[in-house]
């Protein structure tokens, strides 16, 4: 058993460990570029392959990312701020320490609501490589 999970992870890329300041930028929104935010696009800095993405984003005061159709589950995890989420309809209010799931199909989107700027983190899987890639 131990010997089959070192093969296992003897397979593995190493791990990355990002310094997000290594990421940031600032740029509107996705889905609709409402407003302004700042982007830390961690995952980004991983070396492929990976299965996922972990970016955190804060919107700028008015800030949203927009209403938009997911092929795959995704959390968004508040870690300062207040924003609303809506997901195919049903919105929810989101302070810090709250996270908002979401599912495979919905439209969903995020908007910053009150005085201070909106900080969430954002996950979701990639999509599998294509064959013969």
């Amino acid at each position: 058993m131990i010997a089959g999970l070192l093969l296992m992870a003897a397979s593995a890329p190493p791990m990355a460990v990002i310094d997000e300041q290594d990421t940031v930028r600032e740029e509107a929104p996705p889905h609709g570029s409402i407003g302004m935010s700042t982007a830390y696009r961690i995952s980004d800095a991983a070396p492929a392959p990976r299965a996922m993405e972990f970016r955190r984003r804060v919107l700028h005061k008015g800030a949203a990312i927009g209403e938009h159709p997911i092929a795959h589950d995704e959390v968004y995890y508040v870690l300062s701020g207040e924003g609303e989420v809506v997901s195919d309809g049903k919105r929810a209010m989101l302070r810090a320490g709250m996270t908002a799931y979401l599912y495979n199909g919905a439209v969903v989107g995020i908007w910053q609501k009150g005085d201070a700027p909106l900080s969430l983190i954002v996950a979701y899987p990639n999509p599998p490589e294509p064959a013969g890639k």
